[in-house]
C-alpha cells in the first residue's frame, strides 16, 4: 500500500508507481471510492475537479465521482474530458457517467421518480467492466437525474428495471459510465466492478502494501531530509507516533520530539505517554505549557477560534523549542488524508467542514519547512504501517484523540475546573470500556461537557449541575461513522459511577448520532 512517490523492484531500481486519479465533483461518497481502490492495494488520490493535476505517466486511469449537482445546471461542475479520453481509461460514476453522456450529445433529464436505493442490475453485454459479475446483481442508486438518451457510440452494457442506461461503454475506447454507486456496501458486487476497472482495465499492480510504504517512505525521507534536524510534536496518538518512527528510521538522532502538556489532555496522559515513549528509542522532551493555553482560551467559546488559538500557542511553543535545538530545519507533523480532505473543498474555503491545526502551513517567522510522511494515508492505513513498524500495541490501538484535545469536547469557554470535571468523567468512561472488554470494539469514544446545567436531586437536596454526553462510534477511517449500541447495563453503570464520583455532574446522556449528518466530535 502506501508509497507516495515511487516503488522499488527486487533489484532496487526505481519503478514508477501506477495510481488512479479520482476527480471529486462533491459527492458524499467520493472518499469511499478511494477506500475501495486502496483496499485493492492500489494507490489513488482525490483531487477537486477544478484543481485536477496534469496527466502524468504514473496515472493509469481516472474515475469521475458523483455529485449533488445536475449536469443541466448553468454552472454545473465540468471538466475537459479530452485531457483523459484516449490517453487513459475513464470511469464515470453517477454524475460522472451523466457528464460523459451529456458532453457527448446524450440527453440527461430529471427522473420521473427519484432513483434512490437498491436495484437489480442485469448485464446486457459482455465487457471488461462487468466480467465475472452475476447476471443479476444488487446495486445502489442515488440520483435525481437520469440518462434518457445515449449517442450512437456509447453502448448500453447493463440496465435495471427503472434505469435503461445503468452502465455504458464508449465503443472502441476504454471509457465507461455507471449510474449506480459501486463504492457503497449495498452494491453487493461493487468492489468487483472497481477491481475490473482499476486492475484489469487500467492495469494497476496490486503492490501498494504497508511494507512497501515503509521502505519507500524511509528512502524518500532520507533523500528529503539528509543530515538536517527535525522537530516533531508528539501527541501520544497513532498518527504522530507512526510519523516519528518513520522519520527516526530515516534520520535517527537528528529527530527531536516534543510532547506538550496543553492542559487539555486526558487524566494522567502527560506522564503515561512520556513513559510509553521511553521504550521506543525516541528522543522526547516533555513541556508543561498548560498556563499558556488556558490564557489563550480565556473567555473564548467559538469552536473555530478555539482551534486557531490552540494552533497558535502550539506554534509558539514549538518555535521556542526549535530555537533550543541548534540548526533545526524541519517541523514534522502527523497529518493524515482525512485532515487534508476535510480542509479542502471543491467549492472553496467557504465549504470547509472545519480547520485542522496541522493543515495549512506555518507562519513565516518560524523559518521551518514541513515534512508530513502520512498525509496520503487514511487512519486504518496508518495503523497498518504502525503494525509493520512494530509500534507498541497500547499506542497502536489507542482511540483517535483530537489535536485540540478536550477544548473541543468542552462546549463553550474553557476553565481549569471544566477541564478537571471532563478529565474525571472521561477517565471513568474509558476505563469502563477497557475493563468491560468493549474498548477494542469501539473506533473512538469520549465524553463531552455541555454548556448547560440541569436540575437533580442528591440525598434530600436539590442540585443544579453540569450535563455530560458520552460518545462512542465505529468507523474505518473517520470519514463516516455510526454510533455504537453499547449495552444498557454498561451505560447505566457508567452513568451511576460518573454522577456519584465526579463533583459537578448530575446528568449523563448518550449520543446516538451518526456521521453524516453529525460529526464525530461535537465541535
Amino acid at each position: 500500500m502506501y508509497s507516495k512517490l515511487e516503488t522499488y523492484n527486487s533489484k532496487h531500481q526505481v519503478v514508477v508507481r501506477q495510481e488512479i486519479l479520482i476527480l471529486d465533483f462533491g459527492s458524499q461518497f467520493t472518499q469511499l471510492i478511494a477506500r475501495r481502490v486502496r483496499e485493492l492495494n492500489v494507490y489513488c488520490e482525490i483531487h477537486p475537479y477544478n484543481k485536477a493535476p496534469e496527466l502524468t505517466s504514473n496515472i493509469s486511469g481516472v474515475i469521475l465521482s458523483g455529485s449533488p449537482c445536475s449536469v443541466r445546471e448553468v454552472n454545473a461542475p465540468d471538466v475537459d474530458l479530452s485531457k483523459y479520453v484516449d490517453k487513459v481509461p475513464v470511469l464515470g460514476v453517477c454524475y460522472g457517467a451523466q457528464l460523459i453522456a451529456h458532453k457527448n450529445g446524450g440527453e440527461v433529464f430529471p427522473s420521473s421518480i427519484r432513483e434512490y436505493g437498491r436495484a437489480i442490475l442485469t448485464i446486457k453485454d459482455e465487457n471488461p467492466l462487468t466480467k465475472v459479475l452475476s447476471e443479476s446483481s444488487q446495486v445502489w442508486m442515488s440520483h435525481g437525474d437520469t440518462i434518457a438518451k445515449l449517442p450512437d457510440f456509447l453502448e448500453v452494457i447493463a440496465s435495471t428495471p427503472t434505469v435503461e442506461y445503468a452502465a455504458f461503454k464508449w465503443k472502441g475506447k476504454e471509457v465507461y459510465g455507471i449510474q449506480f454507486h459501486p463504492e457503497v456496501t449495498h452494491s453487493v458486487e461493487g468492489k468487483q466492478v472497481i477491481k475490473n476497472f482499476v486492475v484489469d482495465i487500467c492495469g494497476c499492480p496490486q503492490s501498494w502494501t504497508p511494507s512497501s510504504f515503509v521502505e519507500t517512505t524511509v528512502s524518500e525521507l532520507k533523500a528529503q531530509l539528509g543530515n538536517d534536524k527535525v522537530v516533531l510534536g508528539l501527541s501520544g496518538g497513532v498518527d504522530s507516533s507512526v510519523a516519528a518512527m518513520l522519520i527516526h528510521k530515516a534520520i535517527g538522532k537528528n529527530l527531536y520530539c516534543v510532547f506538550v502538556d496543553n492542559g487539555l489532555l486526558r487524566k494522567n496522559e502527560f506522564h503515561d505517554v512520556l513513559e510509553s515513549y521511553k521504550h521506543m528509542g525516541l528522543n522526547v522532551k516533555g513541556v508543561d505549557a498548560k498556563s499558556r493555553f488556558y490564557e489563550a482560551l480565556k473567555d473564548e467559546s467559538d469552536p473555530e477560534k478555539k482551534r486557531k488559538a490552540i494552533g497558535k500557542v502550539f506554534i509558539d511553543v514549538f518555535d521556542t523549542e526549535s530555537h533550543a535545538i541548534e540548526d533545526v530545519k524541519w517541523l514534522a507533523q502527523g497529518t493524515i488524508y482525512p485532515d487534508v480532505i476535510e480542509s479542502v473543498s471543491v467549492k472553496g474555503p467557504s465549504a470547509t467542514i472545519k480547520s485542522h491545526h496541522n493543515v495549512g502551513g506555518l507562519p513565516d517567522f518560524m523559518k521551518l519547512k514541513i515534512v508530513e510522511p502520512l498525509k496520503t494515508l487514511f487512519k486504518d492505513e496508518v495503523r497498518n504501517v504502525g503494525r509493520t513498524l512494530g509500534l507498541d500495541p497500547n499506542i497502536l490501538n489507542r482511540h483517535p484523540f483530537p489535536g485540540p484535545g478536550l477544548a473541543i469536547r468542552i462546549l463553550g469557554d474553557i476553565t481549569e475546573e471544566k477541564v478537571r470535571i471532563l478529565q474525571e468523567v472521561d477517565h471513568i468512561y474509558i476505563n469502563a470500556l477497557k475493563t468491560s472488554g468493549l474498548y477494542d470494539q469501539v473506533w473512538q469514544a469520549g465524553a463531552i461537557l455541555l454548556p448547560i446545567n440541569s436540575v437533580g436531586v442528591m440525598g434530600d437536596e436539590r442540585t443544579y449541575e453540569k450535563v455530560v454526553a458520552l460518545r462512542a462510534v465505529t468507523s474505518v477511517d473517520g470519514m463516516t461513522a455510526d454510533w455504537v449500541h453499547l449495552p444498557y447495563e454498561f451505560l447505566a453503570d457508567v452513568s451511576n459511577e460518573i454522577i456519584n464520583k465526579v463533583k459537578g455532574v448530575n446528568r449523563v446522556v448518550y449520543d446516538i448520532s451518526s456521521k453524516p449528518p453529525a460529526t464525530i466530535e461535537w465541535e
